[in-house]
């Protein structure tokens, strides 16, 4: 998890979006170099992560109701309020990708804010799919995926990938404007 001062690609996935076959698969050709290498290929696994997020194989697709898609742009607004600088996000049916930074002299936790904003968005959501999900089930998959932005180039190719991936994943015009898109 990255440190204050520094700005993100976050992408939450709904829970059981992509299937433990595809899951495995895409961790075993995951590499794992070190220095700029690992870097690009952390960009690499990326691609390749949210391409089959993109295709939705499987799994639910809540984000595809207005309210729910509501709640959770709503709560990632709330980070600005709590010392975040919301650069943009995305609202896809199955997953959101964020483009978050921690000024330096915050006194927040990236990994804590990151884990309320599942916490209160997954207790919002839930209310609104009964009986769709039973209350033992997840709402969204543990974790996120995760790549540091480290120069000023990457947060605008970032955010000029936030902005078009719903067009290029193919998605309605809806999933390309508010409530789904941040600029």
């Amino acid at each position: 998890m990255l440190p204050p001062g520094e700005t993100a690609l976050l992408t939450f996935r709904l829970h059981g979006t992509i299937p433990a076959a595809a899951a495995h698969a895409l961790q075993a050709a995951r590499a794992q170099p070190a220095g700029a290498d690992y870097h690009r290929a952390q960009k690499q696994f990326f691609a390749r992560f949210d391409a089959v997020l993109d295709r939705g194989p499987s799994g639910p697709r809540h984000f595809e109701t207005e309210k729910i898609a509501e709640v959770l742009a709503g709560e990632i607004l709330m980070l600005a309020e709590t010392g975040f600088v919301v650069h943009g996000f995305a609202i896809l049916p199955n997953h959101a990708h964020l483009v978050l930074h921690l000024p330096a002299r915050s006194g927040l936790s990236f990994a804590k804010a990151v884990d309320l904003l599942h916490l209160r968005t997954a207790a919002a959501c839930r209310r609104l799919v009964r009986p769709k999900l039973p209350p033992e089930a997840e709402f969204w998959h543990a974790g996120w995926l995760e790549i540091p932005l480290l120069a000023a180039a990457e947060l605008a190719g970032a955010l000029a990938y936030v902005r078009g991936n719903a067009r290029a994943a193919g998605q309605p015009a809806r999933f390309q404007a508010w409530p789904y898109v941040n600029e």
